[in-house]
């Protein structure tokens, strides 16, 4: 059986690392991105099960990135988790609005990433 795919943006080592080494721990396949400006049309070649957004950025928008996510008709329906850190509420308000799954903190996915996989994964 093929393992899950789980496409990862993230641009800080730190948690982007980790989850990644998360992800494979659970037999995930990953590929990391660094650039939120090809995160659709990764996720439209490499169809992905999930998305995991680091939302802290120096470079790009992710908010952005997961709102052209959303529109796009070949990866719409994506499950997309979206986390930073703790004080970060206005990016975190800023992702829901663009419509990510679900926001968690950088803490919070690390210690609760299957418990996140499973409620983001969930069909309704």
């Amino acid at each position: 059986m093929t393992k899950p795919l789980a496409l990862v943006l993230y641009e800080k080592l730190l948690p982007g690392s980790q989850l990644v080494n998360r992800l494979q721990d659970i037999n995930y396949r990953v590929q990391a991105i660094a650039d939120a400006d090809r995160l659709v049309e990764c996720a439209e070649q490499a169809k992905p099960m999930l998305v995991l957004a680091d939302l802290e950025s120096t470079k790009s928008n992710v908010c952005a990135a997961i709102a052209r996510l959303r529109q796009s008709a070949a990866t719409k329906h994506l499950p997309v988790i979206a986390f930073s850190g703790e004080r970060a509420a206005e990016l975190q308000a800023a992702a829901r609005a663009a419509g990510a799954t679900l926001v968690v903190t950088d803490a919070a996915i690390l210690t609760h990433l299957p418990q996140f996989l499973d409620q983001a994964l969930q069909v309704e």
